[in-house]
């Protein structure tokens, strides 16, 4: 027996798709209506307007990296592994398969294209908040709770890997992801 997707949650994967794809301003109602398979009415019973489904598709990717990141905590033994962790957990997200190729982190390309004062862009903000507090966290347990020096690692660590992101982004692919991760297991080592 084949489980039925609710029109809410073809609604998020289509609108996720081209946002992605093709940008969220770029993006109208009607493509999305189209690509998700629903009639118009459908996307304002389950989305009060289209600034809504942004926050909604920005809360999924929010949701889809966590995964990652505590899928890729399950095998971190050390302190040193959690914060590569969150490294990993970037490249798992860069490894899945977009349709029409990987054009970098996708909350960034959102908020890039958001008002600065945007409920929207305010998701965003707290997905790179929360991902440098996981940082902070593990760098911490990794330096035996010298949480001055470790807020401060875990900033530098934050800025490397949204750099790497940002460049992944442009380059299509991974890679500036694998060598950031490596630079980063090299910072450690040489506190």
């Amino acid at each position: 027996m084949t489980q039925r997707i609710s029109a809410h949650q073809r609604l998020l994967e289509a609108a996720s798709e081209l946002f992605y794809r093709n940008g969220i301003a770029a993006t109208g109602i009607d493509a999305i209506v189209k690509e998700a398979g629903v009639a118009k009415k459908s996307l304002y019973n389950n989305f009060a307007s289209k600034q809504a489904l942004v926050e909604a598709y920005l809360a999924e990717r929010h949701k889809e990296w966590l995964a990652l990141y505590d899928a890729r905590m399950q095998g971190a033994l050390t302190p040193k592994d959690a914060v590569l962790a969150v490294f990993l957990a970037y490249e798992d997200h860069a490894a899945q398969a977009y349709g029409h190729g990987f054009r970098g982190c996708g909350l960034l390309n959102a908020a890039a294209e958001l008002p600065a004062d945007s409920a929207e862009r305010r998701v965003v903000r707290q997905h790179k908040e929360q991902v440098e507090t996981l940082l902070r966290q593990h760098v911490e347990a990794y330096l035996d709770g010298r949480h001055q020096r470790a807020e401060t690692v875990a900033h530098y660590l934050a800025f490397l890997l949204e750099g790497a992101m940002a460049r992944a982004g442009l380059e299509g692919n991974g890679e500036c992801l694998v060598q950031a991760r490596a630079m980063a297991a090299q910072m450690l080592e040489a506190l």
